[in-house]
């Protein structure tokens, strides 16, 4: 049996469509994709559990109030789980929290 899984990760001017890449394993299928902001995660998150994911695991740059509201959005249908920074360094050292 194959995971499927994603990594979702900010990048303010990124393209979901575009910025996006699958490496394959004989145990795991991980999906990144980069969204603009937590609106556009939402929607990301959506897409890969109607594409089977199981398993969302957010960058650190999603703060406490991006998390629970991908997790919202997936509706139990997905685990979310996430990478912690108190400052992400990708983000000017801010936490999305703070931006989106």
């Amino acid at each position: 049996m194959t995971l499927k899984a994603a990594f979702i990760f900010l990048a303010p001017e990124a393209d979901p469509q575009q910025h996006r890449a699958t490496v394959v394993t004989p145990q795991v299928e991980l999906t990144a994709v980069a969204a603009r902001d937590y609106a556009e995660a939402e929607q990301v998150a959506q897409m890969l559990v109607s594409e089977g994911v199981e398993a969302i695991e957010l960058c650190g740059g999603f703060g406490n109030k991006g998390t629970g509201r991908i997790a919202e959005a997936v509706a139990g249908k997905a685990a979310v789980g996430v990478v912690r920074f108190d400052g992400h360094p990708g983000l000017d050292g801010k936490s999305g929290d703070e931006l989106f």
